[in-house]
């Protein structure tokens, strides 16, 4: 993470996942949520993208929506594929896994790009899990734990941004 909130500009962040149906709205929800209550709201821009566009346009899976909705989220974000221009316009890209980060740098055109992909798993505090696993081919279990992790996660990166 290269650059911090600074006092006079929006710290933007994108979270990645593969479709832009599951994790990454998800983590843009929860982080948006700690963000608003915290009352910065108007210090950041949190969105959210995949590395496929298999998905393009669509809302967040039906399923992360009924498990979100209970912890307080609505997930509204339509799908979209990540693009070049993201890597200029967001401060930090966070991939939810390894394979999400290797798509990222094989997109990214400059070092400087390079630079602004982080994954999430440091930012993540539980024993077992080292990244935000795929809730796709799961069962509730699968996207309560991704809704779980994301809200350490997210927690957890914030506290680094905001120091």
């Amino acid at each position: 993470m290269d650059r911090k909130l600074s006092s006079n500009e929006k710290y933007k962040i994108l979270f990645v996942c593969l479709g832009n149906i599951c994790r990454s709205p998800a983590a843009q929800a929860v982080m948006q949520r700690l963000v608003d209550e915290r009352g910065l709201t108007e210090r950041f821009l949190i969105d959210s993208a995949g590395t496929s566009g298999y998905h393009d346009g669509d809302l967040p899976d039906r399923r992360m929506r009924v498990h979100a909705r209970p912890r307080g989220y609505e997930l509204t974000h339509r799908s979209r594929r990540v693009e070049g221009s993201d890597f200029e316009e967001f401060d930090l890209i966070v991939a939810m896994d390894s394979a999400n980060a290797a798509d990222l740098r094989e997109l990214a055109a400059t070092p400087e790009e390079v630079r602004k992909i982080e994954l999430i798993s440091p930012y993540i505090n539980h024993p077992h899990y080292d990244y935000v696993p795929d809730p796709y081919y799961e069962g509730s279990e699968g996207f309560e734990l991704v809704l779980d992790l994301l809200e350490d996660a997210c927690r957890n990166l914030l506290i680094k941004v905001l120091s």
